[in-house]
């Protein structure tokens, strides 16, 4: 059945199968999307913010006694094979699966890694673990995101406000997911807390299934399909890959104090083949090319932010645990709530983004203008952790924290939830998966940096380390907005 979109964005098929039904002026099915993603994002960030302190804590805690640096860098990297996981889940869609269909196995493998880790014991259970879950979030992250993308047509003024709203799901997910496992860790143990993370994700499935029909036929088949008979090249290529990953973990060949470093060279190398297929590619036209052209500062743009966003997860999830007082009217807080202290602004602040975002329409800043704020914005929230250097012990008010993390909020709506609207408007037609997986090696590549400057932080030294950090990532926003006409003009008509 063929597609058709109409001038509101709704996708449609010929036979008119899916209605006009929308809610709150987005297409109904933002809903099913918004809900699978609340779900994936309650399991990854509730198993992701105490997995930190499983690897460092030590045993008596019920952890594995790591150094805390290679505990940090092993988060930093895992952060970014997710990312880079995003290709695998990308091209299964575009060839052989359709994103539909790849949203739901990715779920299904998620499941199977966060019971890996609730069940498996000591660094086995690390590794099957933390690998499955990357590879199923490959699968789902980039596909729901073009999912959603399918159900605006090109130039439609609804999608940044439809992206922000869907932003709105991840972030509940993100701020209960950390509630729910830092209580289950703090009383019963960390594989529990790894065990709810399973359940989250297992709701989100049954959610999906119950309400498929509301996405109609978008992303039903692939987009450019794989011929039958390289099914078994394919099929080998992809269990070498498997094999390789399992032997590198299995015999040790990468230190584990070295995995950040090899997984951000492997995701810059793959970035730049990535670029270097879609800018000659025959099936690119000359103006996609053009948008390609234009997407690579935003992708430079985007891994600066991330670098220093994702520390949440690494630098501050020690700082939490070593420099903050989780005192709240006499009950101390889990460390793992820094977590949560973030997306309680972006739940606040998403429906305020999405309503400016709808009503200036044409009149609000350029893309690469909000990614300009963004990364100025991010540099700035890293400076404010200078108010407290100096001190000893835990002596920064979490309250204080959940003050400065409002910049990181405000800096993240300016860019991710755009730069998710802006990677479908500039995607090819054949590489729609593909360019959002490319979107997120971007996030990789800041995610496994964040566990790599996370080695350097001490908190003897903080000041520098926060001072360093965020200047040179205001730096590189302030190139960005000088250069953003130019990036307009490449995006052929792309606000």
């Amino acid at each position: 059945m063929s597609e058709t979109g109409n001038e509101h964005g709704e996708v449609r098929t010929a036979e008119g199968e899916l209605p006009d039904r929308t809610i709150f002026g987005h297409p109904i099915g933002l809903a099913n999307l918004f809900g699978v993603e609340l779900w994936e994002r309650f399991s990854f960030y509730g198993m992701l913010t105490i997995l930190a302190y499983y690897l460092y804590y030590s045993l008596e805690q019920g952890g594995l006694g790591l150094p805390q640096p290679t505990a940090t860098g092993i988060v930093g990297a895992y952060g970014g094979f997710v990312y880079f996981s995003t290709v695998l889940g990308g091209w299964l869609a575009d060839r052989v699966l359709g994103m539909e269909r790849t949203v739901f196995y990715g779920g299904v493998v998620v499941v199977l890694g966060h019971l890996a880790l609730a069940v498996l014991p000591g660094l086995a259970g690390v590794g099957v673990g933390l690998v499955l879950v990357a590879l199923g979030s490959g699968g789902l992250k980039a596909n729901a995101s073009s999912l959603l993308g399918t159900l605006y047509a090109k130039g439609d003024v609804r999608a940044d406000g439809g992206f922000t709203l869907f932003y709105l799901g991840i972030n509940l997910g993100a701020f209960v997911g950390p509630i729910v496992t830092g209580l289950l860790q703090t009383s019963l143990g960390f594989h529990v807390g790894f065990g709810a993370a399973a359940v989250g994700m297992a709701l989100g499935l049954i959610q999906y299934v119950v309400f498929r029909r509301n996405l109609g036929t978008a992303g039903r088949h692939p987009t450019n399909p794989l011929p039958r008979s390289a099914y078994p090249v394919a099929a080998g290529v992809i269990v070498a890959v498997v094999v390789v990953i399992a032997v590198v973990l299995l015999t040790g060949l990468v230190p584990l104090a070295d995995v950040s470093n090899v997984v951000t060279t492997v995701l810059v190398i793959a970035s730049v083949g990535y670029f270097y297929l879609l800018l000659t590619s025959p099936r690119v036209t000359a103006p996609e090319r053009a948008r390609v052209g234009a997407f690579i500062p935003l992708f430079i743009a985007n891994a600066a932010f991330w670098a220093l966003f994702q520390q949440i997860f690494t630098t501050l999830a020690v700082y939490s645990d070593e420099r903050m007082d989780w005192n709240v009217f006499g009950w101390t807080a889990p460390s793992n709530f820094i977590g949560s202290e973030e997306p309680i602004w972006i739940i606040l602040l998403s429906g305020v983004f999405a309503a400016m975002w709808t009503r200036l329409g044409d009149r609000a800043p350029s893309t690469p203008r909000k990614f300009a704020y963004g990364v100025i914005g991010m540099g700035v929230a890293f400076l404010l952790f200078l108010l407290f250097a100096g001190g000893t012990g835990k002596s920064t008010p979490a309250i204080a924290v959940l003050v400065i993390l409002a910049f990181f909020a405000v800096s993240e709506l300016l860019i991710s939830p755009i730069g998710l609207s802006v990677t479908t408007k500039l995607a090819p037609e054949a590489f729609r998966a593909q360019m959002m997986a490319l979107y997120f090696f971007s996030v990789g590549i800041g995610t496994s940096l964040s566990g790599r400057l996370a080695a350097f932080y001490s908190p003897e030294h903080e000041g520098a380390y926060f001072g360093v950090n965020g200047f040179v990532v205001i730096v590189i926003g302030l190139v960005m907005y000088a250069i953003a006409p130019w990036i307009s003009r490449q995006m052929e008509g792309v606000h």
